[in-house]
């Protein structure tokens, strides 16, 4: 049989189309060749390292302000999943402790938990901003001034003026420090005061002072041995828990609860400025949201602590506790009275915050006080146990 030539040429195009499905098809079997053992195995990422922060405290290994901050520590570095990381060192690791300010400003440290009375010899603005002159308002309030009340915009105004190359939040409204410890007879009154050798600091060293004292200021792993060497014979520090773990009880037996010179203070918790700017917004706000984390946990902290430690320096150091006397806070509420006058007179700046504080004070305070049941009422019948006045 014989194939015409209208007979051949469907097998022409098919031969055609052939070899072009051919060529597609190897051309896409190829592709997949390459496409199937990436789709075949799992995706490897490689993982970035963390961004690792140097923070010192001002606070000795020993000092329950140091497990505060390392509370702080714990919170950013779980909560960041191990992307941002803080290295914390116990004060003078690398600077000493009044020395943190400068060696985070300037780059020397990345992070610093201290108290900004600590840096008042720069201005004593710095008070303001830790612990200050008496506006009727408590450490919980006057935090709330800082978060909600225009401090802290005034805190960053301070730092520009200063040229402190720092970004800074504040945690644990710190409860009232006491008047100290005493190795005489503690004072009755306020005339007693005048020529102890005391320790404190901030505006309180100026206060105090004002008051007749011979104010020495030091960080707290330096107290004790001063007391022991006759530097001074008479301290604060913060609080019943640090004052024990310092060894307070074995240089002194008396105990003064309640004071006005430092009732309303917090942790300053500082970052290098030009560091801090270059973190992504994700860590910048683990950083802000791990300080309010911790005000919260350190304030529980103190409530257990602080507490535990005031018992135990009745019952087993046989440390005579009693509270500060009624004359001598209404001098210290005089003798503050007539300090920010004069440093308002002195310092515009000064006049300035202090004013926005005592706007936040008169407002929050005065709701407080309206509304605030009388708790030591209700702990007497309680308990059955009459309070000192």
């Amino acid at each position: 049989m014989s194939i015409t030539a209208k007979d051949a040429a469907p097998v022409v195009v098919q031969e055609e189309n052939t070899s072009q499905s051919r060529r597609k098809f190897f051309s896409k079997a190829g592709a997949a060749a390459v496409a199937v053992p990436l789709a075949g195995f799992p995706m490897i990422s490689v993982a970035q390292a963390p961004v690792v922060l140097k923070m010192q405290g001002a606070w000795g290994a020993k000092d329950v302000f140091n497990e505060m901050a390392e509370d702080y520590v714990k919170k950013v570095n779980e909560m960041s999943g191990g992307k941002l990381k803080i290295d914390y060192l116990v004060g003078g690791s690398v600077v000493k402790p009044f020395e943190v300010t400068d060696a985070v400003s300037k780059g020397v440290l990345d992070g610093g938990h201290q108290v900004a009375v600590y840096w008042y010899g720069k201005s004593k603005v710095a008070s303001l901003f830790g612990s200050g002159p008496i506006t009727g308002a408590n450490a919980e309030q006057t935090l709330g001034w800082i978060q909600r009340g225009g401090g802290d915009q005034l805190y960053q105004e301070l730092l520009q003026k200063l040229n402190l190359n720092i970004k800074g939040f504040f945690a644990f409204p710190m409860p009232t420090q006491p008047l100290g410890w005493f190795k005489k007879t503690p004072p009755k009154n306020a005339q007693e005061l005048v020529g102890y050798k005391y320790r404190t600091v901030g505006l309180a060293a100026d206060l105090m002072q004002s008051m007749g004292m011979k104010v020495t200021q030091l960080p707290g792993g330096e107290i004790v041995p001063a007391m022991e060497r006759g530097v001074i014979d008479a301290f604060e520090f913060n609080n019943p828990t640090s004052d024990r773990r310092f060894g307070a009880q074995d240089v002194a037996k008396n105990y003064v609860m309640g004071s006005f010179h430092q009732a309303m203070e917090f942790f300053e918790i500082i970052f290098n400025k030009t560091k801090y700017d270059s973190l992504s917004v994700e860590h910048k706000a683990i950083l802000k949201y791990a300080a309010e984390a911790a005000s919260s946990s350190n304030t529980w902290m103190a409530q257990d602590y602080y507490s535990k430690d005031l018992q135990e320096l009745i019952t087993k150091d046989k440390v005579k506790v009693t509270r500060t006397p009624k004359s001598i806070m209404d001098a210290q509420l005089k003798a503050w009275g007539e300090l920010t006058q004069k440093l308002e007179a002195e310092d515009p700046f000064f006049k300035k915050c202090a004013d926005s504080q005592l706007a936040w004070a008169k407002r929050v305070a005065y709701y407080g006080f309206l509304n605030d049941a009388d708790y030591k009422a209700a702990y007497e019948y309680v308990f059955k146990t009459k309070l000192p006045v």
